[in-house]
């Protein structure tokens, strides 16, 4: 009987439960304040500008909870930089309306309007989520959002997102995280080998959160290894 080398591969249910973020509790509260800051700034600015949403469109869209919770809790990800948030949601606003307008069926326009804001937004290199719930809510959201037509894309979803992304950058920055991120630069070559315990203290010292995690990292860096 062949012996088999114990797999460090989490089991299937095992992961749906991912491990423990390398961030400590400081860093999340600094997360969850930046995003509630975020939304109480561009919620009363944008109900100014709106002047109180007297055509009946709300002054701040859902969406914009998720992309609080990209940009300012994990501000390092490829999906929360700045190009993604605001092409992303501005881009499957009007996929979403053009949906709207084409296809009676909502269920067969929501069902179009996301397919197409994704491709889209991944053709564009500007893939954000939340994006995806922009493109619903413009199908969606009601006679109000209906009647504004691709105005909808301007006011409220890219007064929001311009607002938060400026949010963001100066939070992320007055906080000490690079914003929109930069990569750290390497100090010195690293050795020839490294073990998991290097890979989790150089993500924790990062301090935030990275959009992989450290398992995913050392298995590309050993591929990286067998190439070279």
């Amino acid at each position: 009987m062949i012996d088999q080398e114990p797999s460090n591969m989490p089991s299937f249910w095992g992961a749906f439960v991912p491990p423990p973020p390398p961030t400590g509790w400081r860093e999340r509260v600094r997360g969850a304040l930046g995003a509630a800051l975020g939304i109480v700034l561009i919620g009363f600015a944008s109900a100014w500008w709106m002047g109180a949403a007297s055509s009946g469109l709300p002054f701040l869209i859902a969406p914009l909870g998720a992309s609080a919770v990209l940009l300012f809790a994990v501000p390092a990800s490829p999906l929360a930089q700045p190009w993604p948030i605001v092409g992303g949601n501005v881009i499957a606003a009007l996929i979403g309306v053009t949906a709207a307008r084409w296809v009676s069926d909502p269920v067969v326009a929501s069902a179009l309007a996301l397919g197409v804001s994704i491709a889209a937004m991944a053709a564009l290199r500007c893939v954000h989520p939340p994006s995806g719930a922009v493109a619903l809510t413009a199908v969606l959201g009601g006679s109000h959002i209906t009647a504004a037509g691709y105005g909808f894309a301007l006011e409220p979803v890219l007064l929001n997102s311009m607002l938060l992304m400026i949010v963001a950058i100066v939070f992320n920055t007055a906080t000490g995280h690079s914003y929109p991120h930069r990569a750290h630069a390497t100090a010195q070559p690293a050795p020839d080998a490294l073990t998991p315990a290097d890979f989790d203290a150089v993500l924790a010292d990062y301090g935030e959160t990275l959009d992989i995690d450290a398992a995913d990292l050392r298995a590309l860096y050993e591929d990286l290894r067998r190439r070279a």
